[in-house]
This record gives structure tokens, C-alpha cells and sequence, in this order.
């Protein structure tokens, strides 16, 4: 027997599997990096060495107007370890500055102050101004050209009158961004929501290019390149987070070059072959990726990177939150034939795109491929309107999955973490 423990929420659900049916683990060696230093220490250093770029109090001379755009509740970033060193640095030589931490919301829901002090702290909720971006306030947004892709793109206009603009952020696989961090700060985090549905088109979700760990020819990357570039962020401090999300690595300076050294980095680490097994199961690595089922379709596509066509992916996320969006909600429910609903997405122009589509795309895709088993604790009911089938506990998830399969003996390849892994085929 062998026991493999699955995060949960803030809880561990462990399993043991017979050695016969376990085919692999696939874990990437993030967890057995040592720094050999602090969180603190590894942020210092990186801002003491900044890769591509000035230092941050150099680059900080002489400005008014300073906008730090922040990550928002849906990402672990310990940003109550990162802002303070870049506050103190900005004003070791601008101590009249007006600073903004522009919270980088994207299509998502505004952060609540309680969520604010829980990722800043209280001094810094009490004490700096912190804006939450919405991307529905057209009074907030300024048109600065267009994407690539044909898209307006339209950025919060804090940002724009920024005579500075840094940002922070972690790097982490992203399941059609290639990664996150750099570049996503601006866009999504801080576009309008025309701007992020037209980088999210269909065309660009189908690219075999837009993939996790891809950035070569991602169009969807390539957009992101683009607006951070146009709306001038110049500086960023990004970090890398294992699975007790436990900073392991920073990198800061230019905002590409940076962000290309962390993806580096990740790769080295996360990179996992692909062992095909009858299922899969997978998990969006606890608490707070996956405080909904929105959110879970990320760990879902590492399970699809090995699971067997017609086979099973079980998909543990507690989804405290419930489903993450309605439309995304609606657009899975709302249609018995998956295919028709795909056929509808891929027959929209870039310009069409509605909101959560890109979200249902990628489950749909999921989903044509192979059956989905949802342990969470969302209503059984709604769990089967999303094409899913619904369980709560991994015991009653492989009986189900050797009943879909018609076979007791199963081959079974166990992600503790979803969404920290880069699967390889």
C-alpha cells in the first residue's frame, strides 16, 4: 500500500492505493528546493540585483505618481512580504510620492477588506491607498491601442496617469497563459472586460500553442506581451510559492526579463512526464485555488495531460465559494449536448467572446476527452448540470470511476497539485 495525501481546502484528504493500481505520482520537485535562505532574504536580493533593470529606488527618483499593481484573493501571493520592501525602497528616494496599490482583479469579483488585510496585513490596508480594480467601470478605463489579436485594450486609467508602474505577483503554471505572472498583471489584472474577453476568444483557448508551460508562440501571451509593454510597466517582483506556498525564489527587475528567469526556474522544477493511466486524480492544490469550481478547471488540464481517452479524471476541490461565476455556470447547464455548445464557441469571432467562455471552453474540451468525478462540497445537483459526476469521498469516486470504466482493475496516476505541475506527453 502506498498513501498519497491530496490538499482540500485547508484540509489533507489521504488515500492508499494498492501498489498494483498506483501506475505513478507525478509531483514536481518544487517541494524538495531548498533556498537556502529566507523569504525575506530571497526578496532582498532579488531587488538588490534586479535582472535587466535599475534598481527600484533609482527607477522611483523624481516620481509623483506611483501605481504597485497587486494580485488579488484568487492567488496565494504572501504580498504582506513583498510590498513592504518595495514601499521602503520607493521611498528611500521619492518619500513624497503618491503611491496606489492597484488591486489586479481581471474579470474577478473585487477583493473584500477582510481579504486585504488577510494577503497584506492591517498596517498596510490602514495606512496606503489600495484601489480594487473593476473592469465594468467604464470611468476608470482608458483605450491605449490595440492587441495583437485585433482587440481594443483598454487599462484602468490609475495605471495609465502612472508616472511609474511596478507590479508583484507569483509564478505558477497557467493552463493557457503558459504561465502567470510579468506580463498578467496588466493584462488581465487591470484591463476592461472587453480587453480580456477578445485575449480569451475561442481561436485562441483551441491554439495548441496556448497551453501550460508554453509561452513560444502562445497568441495569448503574445497579446499580454504587448499590453504590459504599451502600458508601460516597467519593474516587477515576482516569487515562486511550493505547495505550503512558502516563497522559494524571487526574481525582480524588467518586467519580461524577470519574468522569463522565473519561468526558467519553474520549469526546472515542475516539469513531469505524462504516465496514461484509466484515472487520474487531481486537485487544484488546496486553499485558495480552489475556493470554487471556476477556478478547478486549471487542475482539471493536468489530468487530462495523462489520463487515458475515455477515461476518468477525479477532481478534488472543496469550492467552498460554489461554482465562481454564473454564466460559467449557465453555459455548462444550460445545454444537454456538449457539443453543440462547443461548436457554438469555436463559431464566435474574437470580438464575440462572452464572459467565462474561455473557462467552459477548456472544461468542455476536458470534458469531450474524458469523464470528470467532482469531490467538493458543492450542491450534487448543480455538479450534474456542469457534466460532472458527483461524489465525496475518494472511495466512492473510484468505485464510481470502475463502474464508468466496467472494470475493477484500474490503473490509477495520482497530482497531489494540479496546478504545480507541467505535464509533459
Amino acid at each position: 500500500m502506498k498513501t498519497i495525501s491530496f490538499p482540500y481546502g485547508h484540509e489533507i484528504i489521504t488515500h492508499d492505493f494498492e501498489e498494483k493500481e498506483l501506475l505513478a505520482v507525478l509531483e514536481s520537485s518544487i517541494n524538495q528546493y531548498d533556498p537556502k535562505a529566507s523569504r525575506e532574504e530571497l526578496i532582498y536580493n532579488a531587488m538588490n540585483s534586479p535582472i535587466g533593470s535599475e534598481r527600484l529606488s533609482v527607477l522611483a527618483q523624481n516620481k509623483k505618481n506611483i501605481v504597485i499593481i497587486a494580485s488579488d484573493h484568487t492567488r496565494p501571493v504572501p504580498s504582506k512580504y513583498i510590498i513592504p520592501p518595495m514601499l521602503k525602497e520607493i521611498r528611500s528616494t521619492s518619500p513624497d510620492a503618491n503611491v496606489t496599490i492597484l488591486i489586479a482583479t481581471g474579470c474577478h469579483r473585487g477583493t473584500t477588506k477582510e481579504e486585504l488585510v488577510g494577503k497584506f496585513g492591517k498596517e498596510i490596508v490602514e495606512n496606503e491607498k489600495i484601489v480594487v480594480h473593476n473592469c465594468d467601470d467604464r470611468d476608470m478605463l482608458v483605450n491605449i491601442g490595440k492587441l495583437p489579436s485585433g482587440g481594443d485594450c483598454e487599462i484602468n486609467k490609475l495605471a495609465f496617469e502612472a508616472d511609474l508602474l511596478i507590479s508583484e505577483g507569483f509564478i505558477e503554471p497557467h493552463f493557457f497563459a503558459g504561465f502567470s505572472g510579468g506580463r498578467k498583471s496588466v493584462l488581465p489584472g487591470i484591463c476592461g472586460r472587453a480587453t480580456v474577453l477578445a485575449n480569451h476568444c475561442s481561436e485562441f483557448i483551441a491554439n495548441e500553442k496556448a497551453r501550460t508551460g508554453n509561452l513560444d508562440g502562445n497568441p495569448i501571451h503574445e497579446d499580454m506581451l504587448w499590453a504590459a509593454k504599451k502600458a508601460g510597466l516597467r519593474y516587477v517582483v515576482n516569487v515562486v510559492l511550493n505547495d505550503k506556498k512558502e516563497i522559494i525564489y524571487a526574481a525582480a527587475g524588467d518586467s519580461i526579463e524577470a519574468h522569463k528567469a522565473g519561468t526558467e526556474f519553474l520549469s526546472s522544477l515542475c516539469a513531469v512526464k505524462a504516465h496514461p493511466a484509466d484515472v487520474v486524480i487531481t486537485t487544484n492544490g488546496g486553499y485558495p485555488l480552489d475556493q470554487n469550481v471556476y477556478q478547478s478547471v486549471k487542475g482539471m488540464t493536468a489530468g487530462e495531460a495523462t489520463v487515458k481517452k475515455g477515461g476518468v479524471i477525479i477532481m478534488l476541490s472543496n469550492s467552498r465559494d460554489g461554482i465562481g461565476g454564473e454564466h460559467f455556470y449557465d453555459q455548462l447547464a444550460s445545454e444537454n449536448d456538449i457539443g453543440k455548445t462547443m461548436d457554438l464557441f469555436l463559431s464566435r469571432e474574437r470580438n464575440e467572446t462572452v464572459p467565462d467562455q474561455w473557462q467552459t471552453q477548456i472544461l468542455l474540451r476536458v470534458l469531450m476527452h474524458s469523464h470528470v468525478i467532482y469531490i467538493s462540497s458543492v450542491e450534487d445537483e448543480k455538479v450534474r448540470k456542469m457534466h460532472m459526476i458527483p461524489a465525496h469521498s475518494i472511495n466512492e469516486a473510484i468505485d464510481k470511476a470502475k463502474a464508468i470504466l466496467g472494470k475493477n482493475d484500474i490503473t490509477v496516476t495520482a497530482i497531489p497539485d494540479g496546478v504545480s505541475v507541467i505535464v509533459e506527453q
